[in-house]
């Protein structure tokens, strides 16, 4: 989950700022006005499932968006609201597997690989059914996953290392392919002072999903895959994709009567 952040939150930016959020932004407003229904009278209300530091938040917020961010990690919240001067974002900490919200989104984006995180099929299911819930008639659902291409080829049973004026890091990579489990110890040394070092550490496990397990289970959650594009590119995905990104609607409520959905009956509870 992305809740494992805990102690790293602190130095999370440091270490992830060439992480392309600017492009990966511009292409989810881009997504975002192709396929909401076009309104005038209000800015789209947007969810930034698994928000971290609310590093697209506050972007897409500056695009005009209406924000919430969802994050399992307090720390990770805590350092998204310091880089608020006012309270145009809503931030809220709850595990996404038991998402729970006061209302309906135009939309819900998650980035970063998140999905990853959840490594049970069924509990990835309950996710996408939570987010369907949360989404007005209609609404769209934009997350990305890694591939099992970046887990097979690129992470594997690596080891990466980065040394820096302000500190260091050592990943050391893990990959289970007859699991598609993917484990990684990050140990980071951050300067505090002139010769004084403090070290974190963070144990992380993701799970590779295959493009038909992401389809079947947001099918069972009612919502309809519309596109899949290679998130850095915004193209076709490629064999050696390393990212890729889903577009989903949700398709089955009655826009004309809130709680019911298009057959007559009535809205499902949670799973």
């Amino acid at each position: 989950m992305c809740d494992a952040y805990t102690s790293f939150a602190e130095v999370y930016d440091l270490f992830m700022d060439n992480v392309p959020y600017d492009d990966w932004s511009r292409r989810i407003d881009l997504l975002l006005k192709e396929y909401l229904p076009r309104r005038s009278d209000q800015a789209p209300m947007v969810l930034d499932l698994g928000c971290g530091t609310g590093q697209i938040t506050r972007r897409l917020r500056d695009m005009g968006y209406d924000m919430t961010g969802v994050d399992g990690s307090d720390e990770m919240l805590y350092i998204a609201r310091s880089k608020e001067s006012d309270d145009s974002i809503l931030y809220i900490c709850q595990d996404m597997r038991q998402l729970d919200l006061f209302g309906t989104y135009n939309a819900v984006v998650s980035v970063c690989d998140c999905m990853n995180y959840i490594t049970d099929i069924d509990d990835l299911t309950e996710v996408f059914f939570r987010v369907n819930n949360f989404l007005d008639p209609g609404g769209l659902f934009v997350f990305d996953i890694n591939t099992i291409y970046k887990y097979e080829n690129e992470l594997s049973d690596n080891t990466f290392a980065e040394n820096r004026e302000e500190g260091s890091f050592i990943w050391e990579n893990s990959y289970d392919r007859a699991k598609r489990m993917n484990y990684y110890e990050l140990t980071l040394y951050i300067r505090k002072h002139k010769d004084s070092y403090s070290r974190f550490f963070e144990e992380h496990i993701q799970r590779a999903y295959s493009r038909e397990e992401i389809v079947s289970a947001l099918e069972k959650a009612g919502l309809m895959l519309i596109e899949v594009l290679d998130t850095d590119s915004g193209l076709a995905v490629r064999p050696d994709s390393e990212k890729i990104t889903f577009v989903a609607r949700e398709y089955m409520k009655d826009p004309l009567r809130p709680g019911f959905y298009k057959d007559g009956t009535r809205q499902k509870g949670l799973l």
